[in-house]
C-alpha cells in the first residue's frame, strides 16, 4: 500500500475551483484513492462535469456551487461538509484566477476580483474549516494552492504574483500557529511549477486590457509546449502532502532555480531584473 492510499484512502475531500486545471486533477485524484470528493466551483455545469466524470468511473463525488470570493460561501461550505458528511480529512484551496496587464491598465473590478479570489478565498477557506477541523481531533490535511511564481517577479502578471506571495506568506504562518496548538493538521504550500492547465486559455472577465492576449497567448504556448502532464504533477502534490511536507513542488528543480534567484536577489539588495526568458516573452 502506498502511502497515499494508506492516508488518502478514505474520508472526505474538498476542493475548491475544482471544475478544471489544477483542482480538477486534485478532485480526480482523490477520487480515485477512493475519498468522496465535494467539487466546488463558481460554475454549477464545470462542478458538475467533473463530478459525473468522477462518478462514471466508480468514484464518489458532490458538485456544489461556490464562490470562493464571498466569505459567506465557504462558511456555508464548510457547514454542508460536517453537516452531512461528518468530517473533512482534506482541504485544496485551489480556485484562483490570472489577470495580465499592467498595473494601472487593470479595472479596480479585476484587481479586487483577482486578490478576493486568489487571496480571500484560501483565507477564508482555512477559517471556516479549522474550527471543525480543530474540534473533530482527527488527523487532516490543507493545501494552498501557491505558485512557483510566490518566488518570483513579472511584470503584467503583477496581480497574480502579488497574490501568490501572500498566499506563500500566510501559509507559512498558518503552518505555524497550527503546529503551536499540536492538533494533528497538516499544511502544505501546493507549488506548481509549469503545468499543462487551461488558466492561460482566455481570460474570465471583460477587465483585463485588450492587448493582454499577446501575453496570454505566450504563456499558453510555452506551458503547452513545456509543460508537466497535469495528473503527474498533481500525484506528486498528493504524494507529497501524504508524506506530511510543507513544500509539495511538481518540479523541483524550477522551485530551487526560482529560490536561488530570489535568495540572490535579497543578498545582493540589487534592483528588480527581468530574467532572460521573461524579456524573451515580453518583447
Amino acid at each position: 500500500m502506498s502511502i497515499e492510499q494508506e492516508k488518502f484512502g478514505g474520508g472526505v475531500a474538498v476542493v475548491t475551483g475544482a471544475g478544471a486545471g489544477i483542482g480538477m486533477g486534485f478532485a480526480r485524484r482523490f477520487a480515485a484513492l477512493g475519498m468522496t470528493v465535494i467539487v466546488t466551483d463558481v460554475s454549477a455545469e464545470r462542478a458538475e462535469t467533473v463530478a459525473g466524470e468522477i462518478g462514471a468511473k466508480g468514484g464518489k463525488a458532490e458538485a456544489m456551487v461556490v464562490d470562493v470570493s464571498r466569505a459567506e460561501e465557504l462558511d456555508r461550505l464548510a457547514a454542508h461538509v460536517f453537516d452531512r458528511h461528518g468530517g473533512c480529512r482534506v482541504l485544496i484551496n485551489n480556485a484562483g484566477i490570472e489577470t495580465i496587464g499592467n498595473t494601472w491598465e487593470i479595472s479596480a473590478a479585476r484587481w479586487d476580483a483577482t486578490l478576493n479570489i486568489n487571496i480571500h478565498g484560501i483565507v477564508h477557506g482555512c477559517r471556516a474549516f479549522i474550527p471543525y477541523m480543530l474540534k473533530a481531533g482527527e488527523e487532516a490535511w490543507i493545501g494552498n494552492l501557491g505558485s512557483i511564481g510566490s518566488f518570483g517577479v513579472m511584470p503584467e502578471q503583477t496581480a497574480y504574483i502579488m497574490s501568490k506571495h501572500a498566499v506563500q506568506s500566510f501559509t507559512e504562518c498558518l503552518y505555524l500557529e497550527l503546529e503551536r496548538t499540536g492538533a494533528p493538521i497538516h499544511v502544505s504550500s501546493i507549488l506548481p511549477g509549469m503545468l499543462k492547465t487551461s488558466i492561460f486559455d482566455a481570460a474570465d472577465s471583460n477587465h483585463e486590457p485588450s492587448k493582454s492576449e499577446r501575453h496570454r497567448t505566450a504563456m499558453r504556448e510555452m506551458m503547452a509546449a513545456y509543460g508537466m502532464d497535469l495528473d503527474q504533477g498533481v500525484a506528486e502534490f498528493v504524494r507529497k502532502m501524504a508524506e506530511g511536507r510543507f513544500w509539495a513542488d511538481s518540479q523541483p528543480e524550477m522551485t530551487r532555480q526560482s529560490l536561488d534567484t530570489r535568495i540572490e536577489f535579497l543578498q545582493t539588495q540589487r534592483p528588480p531584473q527581468l530574467a532572460e526568458q521573461a524579456r524573451h516573452l515580453l518583447d
